[in-house]
């Protein structure tokens, strides 16, 4: 086999210096040029947020057509999810960013030019195609890149690019909202702003290396080597290879990686189900019901247009501030009792959103109670739960199907996402934003007792020991 090609793993001008302090500088620049398919995953989910309204106005959308804008993305991340898994297991990681940029921009700017409702649909898919595909990639790509010990606090540096992104989008929602004020055709800057960072992460990744999992397991040995030199000390990036290259070769002779591996091999398929279970829980909190139609929720409990634009920027603000204390949290507690937390958390804040939402009367006081219950819910959320569906979806899946069993168990995650976004605003037109919270909670119980039940704990273990008893487990 030919083991040089032009998914070559680094610059010519390979990192000699592999001191502690190279080593580190050099992860830092790799997870935050590939995080900025986080940030345009968090902008394009989040933006839609504020357009909404104004793009109501401007193209006659309806309750239904509100959800299929909103939705369509979701419907493109499910389809992007499972072939970016596929392309990146074939491809490459860092060639699947490079083309993921490439949707973003054209995804980004079909929306920015839309002229009617069926346009902006696709334009939403073509972007949702994008982001599911970086919501596989980026996580596999920073796992299979970073050391044991620093791949929790490493892989959810995903996750708060993902909410700084929605918290830009917020941000940049309300400063547009107010300096176009009633003018056709604001939220054409709202959405033309996704065009920045996809040309940032398409010119990073072209520097960027190749993840030395994946080479290992296209048996460029040689190549993987000098990518772990730039991320590891010498004698550990060696020791490092020779178990991955002893792994790399036993799938190889397996032929592990796809559908009829699933179909043949019990623990395969059981760990499927415990990914999708992990997917399912992380959406059916609701989270992007806020995300999405935050600024709606605002309204209806009391506050002027506006002025829900501009509170609604608090929950982008918790969001990021939870997202530190989550990746702390990952370094030094387990990934599953943390899970838990967080599902007890988002499950009583809906409830107390429901319960004021019927029993508060209208106003200033209604207003701020949803508010705090809002922001409370999301420091639950992106404090525990998302952070770690992530880290785990990156984690559980044997090296040679990594990318196509996250890609599967995230199209399940972006399904149920694309459902929640497309039946929420009839939910709540037909049975009231309470009765549509407290359906939220009753799936937030039955998800508690999912996790309790199968979830297995994946903290401080190398993604091949993992693998092991992982393999053991579930046989």
């Amino acid at each position: 086999m030919d083991v040089r090609d032009d998914t070559t793993t680094a610059p010519a001008t390979a990192i000699a210096d592999n001191t502690p302090s190279a080593v580190s500088r050099r992860l830092r620049l790799i997870t935050v040029i590939a995080t900025f398919g986080g940030l345009l995953f968090g902008y394009d989910t989040g933006v839609i947020n504020g357009a909404l309204p104004y793009m109501t106005d401007d193209l006659g959308l309806t309750p239904f057509t509100e959800g299929m804008v909103t939705s369509s993305l979701l419907l493109g991340a499910a389809l992007g999810a499972v072939t970016g898994g596929r392309l990146s297991d074939a491809r490459g990681r860092r060639r699947t960013i490079l083309v993921l940029a490439v949707v973003f921009f054209v995804g980004a700017l079909g929306c920015t030019l839309a002229p009617n409702t069926a346009v902006m649909v696709v334009a939403r898919f073509v972007l949702g195609l994008a982001v599911g595909g970086a919501s596989v990639t980026v996580p596999v790509y920073l796992a299979e890149v970073s050391p044991a010990e620093r791949r929790g606090a490493l892989v959810t540096r995903n996750e708060l690019m993902i909410v700084s992104g929605q918290l830009l989008a917020f941000t940049s929602n309300a400063v547009i909202a107010r300096v176009g004020g009633e003018s056709g055709g604001v939220w054409r800057y709202m959405l033309v702003l996704a065009t920045i960072p996809a040309v940032v992460l398409w010119f990073g990744m072209l520097v960027m290396p190749e993840s030395p999992r994946w080479l290992a397991s296209k048996t460029r040995f040689g190549e993987a080597l000098e990518v772990l030199k730039q991320v590891r000390s010498q004698q550990r990036a060696e020791a490092e290879l020779r178990e991955v290259s002893a792994l790399a070769v036993r799938e190889d002779q397996q032929k592990l990686g796809g559908w009829q591996d699933m179909k043949s091999t019990p623990s395969l398929r059981r760990l499927m189900f415990v990914g999708f279970g992990i997917a399912i829980v992380q959406q059916i909190t609701g989270v992007n019901t806020i995300m999405y139609y935050g600024t709606q929720i605002l309204t209806d409990a009391g506050f002027t247009a506006d002025s829900a634009l501009t509170a609604n920027i608090a929950n982008g603000v918790i969001s990021v501030l939870a997202t530190f204390v989550g990746i702390w949290l990952l370094g030094r507690v387990n990934r599953r009792p943390m899970l838990m937390t967080g599902q007890i958390g988002t499950t009583a804040a809906l409830l107390l959103i429901g319960v004021f939402s019927l029993m508060l009367p209208s106003g200033d006081g209604r207003a701020f109670a949803v508010l705090a219950m809002t922001v409370t819910f999301l420091a639950f959320q992106q404090g525990a739960i998302s952070p770690v569906t992530w880290l785990m979806l990156s984690e559980i899946f044997p090296m040679r199907m990594r990318g196509f069993g996250m890609g599967v168990a995230a199209v399940v995650l972006w399904l149920t996402n694309f459902a929640i976004g497309l039946v929420f605003p009839s939910l709540v037109d037909g049975i009231g934003i309470s009765n549509t919270f407290f359906l939220f909670v009753v799936a937030g119980v039955f998800s508690l007792a999912f996790v309790k039940r199968y979830v297995p704990e994946t903290k401080g273990r190398t993604l091949e020991t993992l693998e092991a008893e992982l393999r053991a487990r579930f046989s």
